[in-house]
């Protein structure tokens, strides 16, 4: 008897004071309709709450939200806490309103890919089917350019 693989498990979550969760939910949708299996955690989760929620349900991966523009505090605190917590092989990738300035320091920090406004879904979508539960590589997976900038 052959037993059906576990889908993908991925946590979508919106940090900080940040209200705006029309992308995040069209991300999550997208990844469950791909056949992943998606938490996503609301509004207002502070980094703590992500990183317990991501541990307790076993996430291969962790998208964050962020459009509040504090995203290279929340992207730090949350790869602190899952190295804290002996979890830094959960893998963390983001999007939103993120200058393609800091998107270089997000990648050295250890954020995999950063995903920018105009980013077609199935492109994060096929990403995140690549790269998410894989043993990451020492170099930015997205390969150091913003996703979605100008396309």
């Amino acid at each position: 008897m052959t037993t059906t693989p576990s889908p993908l498990r991925v946590l979508v979550a919106k940090p900080g004071l940040d209200g705006h969760d029309r992308g995040a939910k069209v991300i999550a949708r997208a990844l469950r309709d791909a056949g992943l299996e998606v938490i996503y955690t609301g509004l207002h989760q502070s980094p703590e709450q992500i990183v317990e929620a991501a541990i307790q349900e076993d996430v291969a991966g962790i998208g964050l939200s962020v459009l509040s523009g504090a995203h290279l505090t929340l992207f730090a605190r949350v790869l602190d806490l899952l190295k804290e917590l002996d979890a830094a092989d959960i893998t963390l990738f983001g999007g939103g309103i993120i200058p393609t300035g800091d998107i270089p320091p997000l990648e050295r920090m250890g954020v995999a890919c950063v995903f920018t406004p105009g980013t077609p879904t199935q492109e994060v979508v096929e990403w995140v089917k690549a790269h998410v539960g894989v043993p990451s590589p020492i170099a930015p997976v997205c390969g150091g350019s913003p996703t979605g900038v100008g396309s």
